[in-house]
């Protein structure tokens, strides 16, 4: 998930080679957000390059899309870290769940085109920061009996991180409206999470 110009043998690259970088990046998100298949000519004429000059810093459309996610990925992580998760554990959950959501909205169908270009592996691997800190809080809530514990913490956190990837295709295909997926995946969460024979939480509107 690197450009052809990094790495630990690359060169620094030049001012303008770095602004064409960051053009790039900004415009493939831009329209991933908007098309999850946009073309490599459709991101170089909204960055403002040619097709040779991406190509120059991107081999492959697949490695603008690994560049793409790996940056917004790390920028999403900059804005959850203030996020208050103390507190009720499920409460805290559907914090989390609310601020996840806004982020992934933000980039609009960015998770559809990481889905079909990037293998799982990488996909994982990517949001590894967020499976940190839903493992943290799964594993408070299980310890203070508000989650379930009969089943290991690592499946509920991949059926957090598949139910608003399923939410984000979701919203891209018309099922479902941008305001109606957080009270989706906040409702099948919470459903999720809570221990056998638990009353499940009321969801926030």
């Amino acid at each position: 998930m690197t450009t052809k110009t990094t790495g630990s043998s690359a060169r620094p690259q030049r001012a303008d080679a770095r602004r064409n970088v960051a053009a790039i990046l900004d415009a493939a998100t831009s329209c991933l957000a908007r098309d999850p298949d946009a073309s490599i000519s459709e991101i170089a004429k909204a960055a403002g390059v040619g097709r040779v000059t991406l190509y120059g810093h991107f081999d492959s459309r697949a490695t603008l899309v690994a560049a793409v996610v790996e940056r917004s990925m790390r920028e999403s992580d900059e804005a959850l870290r203030g996020l208050d998760l103390s507190g009720d554990p499920a409460d805290a959950l559907e914090r989390l769940i609310e601020a996840t959501w806004r982020i992934t909205f933000r980039y609009g169908a960015l998770v559809v085109a990481a889905e079909r270009s990037m293998p799982d592996a990488d996909l994982v691997a990517a949001h590894s920061p967020h499976r940190d800190r839903a493992e943290k809080l799964l594993e408070r809530g299980r310890a203070e009996g508000r989650f379930r514990s009969d089943v290991p913490t690592s499946w509920l956190i991949t059926v957090l991180h598949t139910v608003v990837h399923a939410a984000a295709n979701a919203v891209h295909d018309g099922e479902l409206t941008a305001e109606e997926a957080p009270r989706m995946i906040r409702a099948t969460m919470l459903g999720v999470t809570t221990p056998p024979g638990g009353v499940v939480p009321e969801a926030a509107p």
